[in-house]
């Protein structure tokens, strides 16, 4: 079985600010863009969701997935462990706690690589993807990130 590449990456026009994600997933021929921005929320918020709304617009479970980011916070957070220890405290003292726990169950459906990419570099599929970020946190079309505590 192929593996599905995925590119995100995670927009904020101040942190907080207006914010925005964008998504290139590719699996053989097949390739959909994802993005969505939001009124009020920050950097990595964004950069989390991204993934997230990756992982969950899968339609199969055990896939093999790379995800390539420019987020050393995603990255290091699963790649270092350092999330499973944050379960461990209850996330105390740990910010986008919400969203972390929406990642872990989409993450475990899969067999997940991280990739760190270089943003704002030579990477196009990055490029796109803050492409698609920078234009939906631009957009005025915001939901509201109910779980952003900084309102």
């Amino acid at each position: 079985m192929s593996e599905v590449i995925i590119y995100t990456d995670g927009s904020s026009r101040g942190n907080p600010g207006p914010g925005g994600y964008g998504v290139v997933l590719m699996w053989n021929s097949v390739r959909k863009e994802l993005s969505q921005g939001y009124r009020l929320t920050t950097n990595n918020r964004m950069e989390l969701m991204a993934v997230i709304v990756a992982l969950e617009a899968l339609k199969r479970d055990g896939l093999q997935v790379k995800i390539f980011t420019d987020s050393q916070y995603v990255v290091n957070s699963v790649e270092k462990g350092w999330l499973w220890g944050w379960v461990k405290t209850g996330f105390k003292d740990k910010k986008n706690k919400d969203l972390w726990q929406r990642f872990i169950p989409a993450f475990k459906k899969h067999q997940v690589k991280f990739n760190w990419v270089k943003g704002h570099s030579t990477n196009p599929l990055n490029n796109r993807c803050d492409e698609l970020a920078t234009q939906a946190a631009d957009s005025g079309n915001w939901l509201d990130d109910v779980g952003f505590e900084g309102e």
